[in-house]
């Protein structure tokens, strides 16, 4: 049996509640190639050089081996089921001239300046009477679960509202979304028949959630309503509108994006505080610490713990490595933010941790276009948990994982409390 690399552990979903000492034996080789031809990209210094290098692409077309881990016996990289459906760019899929133009038709809509500089602090009154309904909701229960009954319902409501979605559709395009990630696997239990069984549901759930999208957007060419999609659709600016189907993978993107990592980041944050009572109690006395607290707690358990979309357009010389051109190349924001080179006690949580640069929302041009809203979103849902919710301790530790690698978060976290404050 050939022993498997550090990041092909890592990926094990045995391993998922825990990557972090296979991140650490991966850091030991910055660039590291992997079986299938992918170059892992694990520190901090590298990551941050990859991203602003114009040699490399974000755009999955101009790859000739898609990125992914390949079946074994077989060509055909684990991502392609999906891939083949989403066959328009979205902005983290293209490149400028593409992805410059694209977002900067999409960016007043969504965070604000210069056109609507108040677009996001203006939802804080809305998310407040979110947060505080559900934690109302609580109330009389003595076991809850902080993703379904906090994490997930507050992001995923914004989002329905900022983009102009209805929220009774909200139990279908969450299927969907489950379906579709639990489709996607780059490690070594890709081959096995149960993620392959997978994909084809994977590629029926991105259809029907395209068609979902196509259906949404064509309604409001029809007849424009509240929301970021009706304004894109019948946007008459000095770019023209955007095509048809480059607009729906965007709606894909937002409506995914806008929801999912946030859940993952509420529900870490509960997590880890749970698992460190001393920061919790400094951030109970100290409620003025939630903006740096959210920060360091972005950097301790990322949201997205890698992105594999990227590739060499030419041969690239790195940390004494070279990428050659074409190779797909994975970069490690989960491994990067615990690299010791850059942080000291990377494995320490330090809710006033300085100079604390990470890379939870990634850097350069793809720099997270919905990351005010996430931060804003998390800084008072995190910060009214800790007020409100009275001795909570976990049910269980670790909790169980969901599938996905690429965004890692907890199924479930289930939490004892003794009440709910006002």
């Amino acid at each position: 049996m050939v022993e498997e690399t550090p990041w092909q552990q890592a990926l094990r979903y045995a391993n998922r509640a825990n990557p972090y000492p296979f991140y650490e034996e991966l850091r030991k080789t910055p660039v590291a190639r992997q079986p299938d031809g992918t170059y892992v990209v694990s520190t901090y210094r590298e990551i941050v050089a990859l991203l602003h290098d114009p040699r490399v692409s974000s755009d999955p077309r101009k790859c000739p081996v898609p990125a992914g881990a390949q079946a074994e016996g077989s060509g055909e990289s684990v991502a392609e089921p999906i891939r083949e459906v989403l066959t328009e760019p979205n902005i983290i899929t293209c490149d400028p001239p593409e992805h410059d133009r694209d977002r900067r038709m999409m960016m007043p809509h969504f965070v604000g300046p210069p056109q609507a500089p108040h677009l996001i602090s203006g939802l804080e009154p809305e998310i407040r009477r979110i947060v505080d309904g559900l934690l109302d909701n609580m109330k009389g229960k003595t076991r809850i679960d902080a993703v379904d009954d906090f994490a997930y319902p507050l992001p995923v409501t914004v989002i329905c509202k900022v983009l102009g979605v209805p929220l009774e559709d909200e139990r279908r395009f969450h299927h969907w979304i489950e379906t579709a990630l639990d489709a996607l696997d780059f490690g070594p239990e890709a081959a096995s028949e149960e993620i392959r069984s997978r994909q084809a549901g994977g590629r029926q759930a991105v259809q029907e959630f395209g068609q979902f999208a196509a259906d949404l957007l064509d309604r409001y060419a029809q007849q424009p309503g509240p929301g970021m999609l009706s304004a894109l659709v019948n946007e008459d600016g000095p770019e023209g509108r955007m095509p048809k189907g480059v607009l729906a993978s965007n709606a894909l993107l937002l409506i995914f994006a806008g929801h999912e990592t946030t859940v993952n980041l509420i529900a870490h944050s509960v997590l880890t505080l749970l698992r460190h009572p001393d920061a919790l109690e400094k951030l109970s006395r100290r409620p003025e610490l939630i903006v740096p607290a959210v920060e360091e707690l972005l950097r301790f358990e990322s949201s997205v713990q890698f992105w594999h979309t990227r590739s060499a357009l030419e041969d690239i010389d790195i940390a004494g490595i070279t990428i050659p051109k074409g190779a797909p190349i994975f970069l490690a924001y989960g491994s990067a933010n615990r690299d010791p080179e850059r942080f000291t006690d990377p494995d320490d949580l330090d809710l006033e941790r300085r100079d604390n640069q990470h890379l939870g929302f990634s850097q350069g041009i793809h720099f997270c276009f919905g990351a005010p809203l996430a931060r804003l979103e998390v800084q008072i849902a995190v910060g009214e948990f800790v007020r409100r919710v009275q001795n909570p301790r976990l049910v269980e530790d670790p909790p169980p994982y969901r599938h996905n690698q690429i965004f890692r978060g907890p199924r479930h976290v289930l939490v004892d409390i003794d009440g709910i404050r006002d």
